[in-house]
C-alpha cells in the first residue's frame, strides 16, 4: 500500500515480494539509495542479514515481523542464508 507517512517521509514505491529464490543478485552486493531515499527491508518470513559495507562486522539480522531501516546513500548489501520472503518501501520527504 502507498502513501504511507513515517515522520515527514511519504512511501512512494515499494518492491515485489522476494524470496531465497528472486531476490536480485543487485541487493546482494554493494549498493546504496539514492539520494533522499529511505529504504525499509520487511521480514515477512524467515530472516536477512542487512550489512553496512563500512561496519561488515556489525550486520543486522532482521526476523519475520520486524524490518531494516536504510539511508540514503549508505552502502550495504542484504545476505540471505536460508527460506525467506521479504519487501522494499521506499520513501522520501513530503
Amino acid at each position: 500500500m502507498l502513501n504511507k507517512h513515517i515522520g515527514g517521509l511519504v512511501q512512494y514505491s515499494q518492491s515485489p515480494l522476494f524470496c531465497e529464490k528472486t531476490v536480485p543478485a543487485a541487493l546482494q552486493r554493494n549498493h546504496r539509495t539514492k539520494a533522499g531515499v529511505w529504504a525499509r527491508a520487511i521480514v515477512l518470513e524467515g530472516s536477512i542479514d542487512y550489512v553496512l559495507e563500512e561496519k561488515p562486522q556489525e550486520k543486522l539480522t532482521v526476523d519475520a515481523g520486524n524490518f531494516a531501516l536504510i539511508e540514503p546513500q549508505v552502502p550495504h548489501h542484504v545476505c540471505v542464508t536460508g527460506p525467506v520472503s521479504f519487501q522494499l518501501q521506499f520513501y522520501r520527504k513530503r
